[in-house]
């Protein structure tokens, strides 16, 4: 059962297969058929396929036969009707030959008279030759007396024209007589004396227009001024339509075309209308137009009319006439490039910048006049007429005069330092590369170098903001800003972005938390974006292009400008710490205002800040770097005014008792920082913001000065100047030491966890408490352990302060030791009455060699064994190093403290 099944299964598959392969042999192109054919021999049912191929081909046989019988009958039919037609084609060929052979019957009496009327013609004609060869004669001679007077009036041009139809249409008629002999001999004479009289016309107007190109220049970028005004104008009023959000700068470059608009004189005449027209040619040839030195008078008109075109201000005449004379005496060539030569040596002339073009900008204005005067009439000249210059010889002047004019731009430019000077020239050169694109003239490096300029531009704004920068910096008087009413408020708000709902609701008068210097300097950093942007008109730049330029300078000058201007400042020697803290009040502000100052660009150049390559603003950081150095000087004057203190101390350290009170210049130093503190403690502004501002810089102050502090009273023991140091100056000086932790204590600054501040003290603290208690048993004992009682005593401050003692010790050999108190409430005690119990010099050893015990105490031995080392005469550097026979160097903390101590 499975094998005839599978053999059926393999039957059915082989029929699907040989069906598909049929189907693509029906289907596919005779020369694709190969793989085919291929596939089925590849087989083992090659014999099984071709029967099916032969049914597939009975099949459509078949098909064909059904289809032919079934158009036989329409094939039978139209054969009959083709016999018909047949005939009748026959019936209407003989019906033609009839009708041909009665028209020729009739024609032949027409074709006669159209004979005689021919021969008739012919003897007309034969007269009227006759009697034009009589007549030739007479109109010679008028056209030889008419050259005579043209050349006698010296109207060169028709009399041209008179010669030459004389000699091409006259005289070859005549040209038997003998008078036309004599005629035609004086013809080249009349020729050579025609060439050079128009030959002195031209170099007469080229010596004119050299001299006049600048007032042809100026005429031309009238026109295209005007022109592009009208653009602006229905631009900006289009665009304050549909953009409300850019009012404000459109309305200011309205008002900048409007007080232009009187400056400028200029015709009517639109862009398109003055290029129109220069396609005119010129019609005069009259006498007085050939006396023409080939540049009108215009000075006279109103400026309110009409601005003349090149073809209004310059006859051309002489150009077409010598043009013409050439052309027909056959010398074009010779013409043409003279003409060339002489204007390539004048295109040298103009494109060579006097010495001082960069002192103003009328300098700058005659240049780019001249030079677009020279390509004005170049233009005229090529449009009007036909080969005396071509487009290729405009592209090499041009490419000659555009380098070299760019060359010049970047020279003279380059002296430039006055912004607005640099503005000025921008926008000539904008007016020069328009009126010459009007033209077709390639202007794209103008535009090119004009990006160039734009860093200059930027370099001079940040120069001249740099001054106006150190100016309301230096004129600020570096305190809040007092309001007495409504009015005064308002204005300041609308200068620079400020609101706080609690300064709203207080009365009249009051306070703004920064100083002037904010809102001056938030204005002129507008102002200086308005200034880039003004910079960017006309540039054919994108807006992506225009925000991105105006976000670089701007960076720049926060970054470098600004940033550099606040340095200064805060660097300044006579800069107080009040001071110090308004700068840091009002760079905060500023700091917050750079948000809006990124919403005022994205208005103004209508660039969403989340754009792709939109560059950010640093005004952040400029602000953050300002603040951070303010409070680094905060912290440099502080010590500055500490060690100024510190001077004035003035310690007897061989002392043999204390004061009674700390002393006089530390109070003083007291006084000071809690006077300091106070300024930061009474900060106005906002509670949530100034006052954690103004605590954190007055945290950071008060615990750098404390540290300061600390490090220099420690250092002021510590001096090599000091080389003996009795037990009542340390009293003293512990006295003044409890005066700072006092002050520590009664937290001049609020902000500090528990006995924060009181840390700064603690080195000196620990070392005093050693030396004051005695309590060298316990510092030896817990020495190295991390809950050491003094853990800050540093073993060699500890060593060089006990050589200043022992040097003290060899004058007085008596030391009292002071009880050994239990406890920290002991210690405060003691240090309580320190001030009201007198003080004995403490000497180190007793005349022995061994110390005498204390009352109530037993003295240890490690105690007795330090005593010892610090005999007189005896050095701790000198003794032997301790070992593991003795039993008295078995604690790990004392040994570590003697390697130490003793390097």
């Amino acid at each position: 059962m499975e094998r005839p099944k599978m053999a059926e299964l393999e039957s059915l598959e082989t029929a699907a297969e040989h069906e598909r392969i049929l189907r693509e042999i029906e289907s596919t192109d005779t020369a694709c058929i190969g793989p085919t054919l291929r596939s089925v021999y590849d087989g083992e049912e090659h014999g099984r396929f071709m029967e099916k191929l032969e049914a597939r081909i009975r099949n459509h046989d078949r098909e064909i036969e059904k289809m032919c019988n079934f158009h036989y009958q329409g094939f039978v039919d139209s054969i009959t009707e083709l016999l018909k037609v047949r005939g009748e084609a026959q019936k209407l060929k003989n019906q033609v030959t009839d009708t041909n052979r009665k028209l020729q019957n009739e024609g032949k009496e027409l074709i006669l008279a159209m004979q005689e009327l021919r021969q008739c013609r012919l003897q007309q004609r034969n007269i009227s030759a006759t009697v034009d060869k009589l007549t030739l004669c007479l109109p010679v001679l008028e056209m030889y007396s008419k050259l005579r007077e043209q050349m006698k009036s010296k109207r060169h041009y028709p009399a041209l024209k008179t010669l030459e139809h004389l000699e091409h249409t006259f005289l070859p008629q005549v040209s038997h007589y003998r008078f036309c002999k004599v005629m035609v001999d004086n013809i080249p004479r009349l020729r050579e004396e025609i060439k050079e009289l128009s030959m002195s016309d031209l170099k007469d107007f080229l010596e004119s227009i050299r001299k006049h190109s600048d007032k042809i220049g100026e005429t031309a970028m009238k026109q295209d001024c005007r022109f592009n005004q009208w653009k602006i104008i229905a631009r900006i009023f289009f665009s304050l339509l549909l953009s409300p959000n850019v009012q404000a700068q459109q309305q200011r470059n309205l008002d900048n075309i409007v007080s232009q608009q009187p400056r400028i004189g200029g015709g009517k005449k639109s862009k398109k209308e003055f290029s129109a027209s220069s396609e005119l040619e010129v019609k005069n040839t009259s006498p007085m137009s050939e006396q023409d030195s080939g540049i009108l008078d215009v000075e006279d008109e109103d400026e309110e009319e009409e601005v003349p075109g090149a073809q209004d201000l310059v006859d051309f005449s002489p150009v077409y006439r010598c043009l013409h004379i050439y052309s027909v005496l056959g010398a074009r060539e010779t013409f043409e490039s003279y003409y060339r030569k002489q204007r390539r040596k004048q295109a040298r002339l103009v494109l060579q910048p006097p010495s001082n073009m960069h002192e103003t900008l009328d300098g700058y204005r005659k240049y780019f006049n001249q030079i677009v005067g020279f390509f004005v009439v170049e233009d005229h000249i090529l449009h009007t007429t036909q080969g005396l210059v071509n487009r290729a010889y405009i592209d090499e002047l041009w490419e000659m005069a555009l380098s070299k004019t760019i060359a010049a731009l970047r020279t003279h430019s380059s002296y430039c330092s006055d912004p607005s000077l640099v503005l000025d020239l921008k926008n000539l050169i904008v007016l020069f590369a328009d009126t010459l694109q009007g033209y077709g003239f390639p202007v794209n490096q103008l535009f090119d170098m004009l990006l160039e300029i734009q860093d200059q531009y930027s370099e001079t704004l940040l120069k001249k903001w740099a001054g106006v920068f150190r100016n309301i910096l230096d004129s600020d008087n570096y305190s809040p800003i007092p309001v007495s009413n409504e009015e005064v408020y308002r204005k300041i708000v609308g200068q620079f972005p400020f609101q706080d709902a609690e300064l709203e609701k207080q009365p009249f008068p009051k306070k703004f938390p920064f100083s002037e210097f904010v809102p001056k300097v938030y204005g002129q950093i507008k102002e200086f974006i308005y200034a880039c942007l003004k910079f960017s008109e006309d540039l054919h730049l994108s807006s992506t292009e225009v925000d991105d330029m105006i976000r670089k300078s701007t960076n720049l000058l926060l970054t470098r400008t600004l940033s550099n201007c606040l340095q200064n400042v805060i660097k300044r020697k006579n800069v107080g710490l009040t001071e110090l803290v308004q700068i840091i009040i009002n760079t905060t502000h500023l700091e917050k205002s750079c948000k809006f100052l990124e919403e005022f660009i994205t208005n103004i150049t209508n660039v969403l800040p989340e754009t792709v390559h939109t560059t950010k603003l640093y005004g952040t950081t400029t602000f953050k770097d300002a603040r951070h150095a303010a409070e680094e000087e905060i912290y440099t004057n502080l010590n500055q005014k500490i060690d100024q203190f510190l001077q004035l101390a003035d310690y007897d350290w061989m002392a043999p008792e204390p004061g009674s009170r700390a002393s006089e210049y530390l109070v003083d130093l007291i006084g000071f920082l809690r006077s300091t503190f106070a300024v930061f403690t009474h900060l106005p502004g906002q509670v949530d913001v100034h006052s954690t501002m103004s605590g954190k810089v007055a945290q950071t102050a008060c615990m750098s000065a404390c540290k300061h502090l600390s490090t220099s009273l420690l250092q002021l023991l510590l001096e090599a100047e000091v080389r003996q140091l009795t037990l009542g100056a340390l009293h003293q000086f512990n006295l003044d030491v409890e005066e700072c932790e006092q002050f520590a204590r009664s937290g001049p600054v609020p902000g500090f966890q528990g006995d924060t501040l009181q840390l700064a003290f603690i080195d000196l603290r620990q070392l005093l408490d050693l030396f004051i208690q005695w309590d060298w048993s316990t510092y030896l004992a817990d020495y190295g352990q991390p809950t050491c009682k003094y853990l800050r005593v540093n073993p060699t401050t500890a060593l060089i302060l006990l050589e200043k003692m022992r040097d003290t010790s060899r004058k007085n050999r008596f030391r009292p030791i002071p009880e050994k108190r239990a406890g920290q409430a002991e210690v405060d005690r003691h240090r309580g009455q320190a001030a009201a119990r007198p003080h004995q010099q403490p000497p180190l050893l007793r005349g022995s060699g061994s110390p005498s015990p204390r009352p109530g105490l037993q003295e240890s031995r490690w105690e007795r064994r330090f005593v010892f080392f610090y005999s007189p005469g005896k050095s701790p550097r000198s003794l032997p190093p301790p070992t593991a026979k003795r039993s008295r160097w078995n604690n790990p903390g004392k040994k570590r403290w003697w390697q130490e101590s003793t390097g």
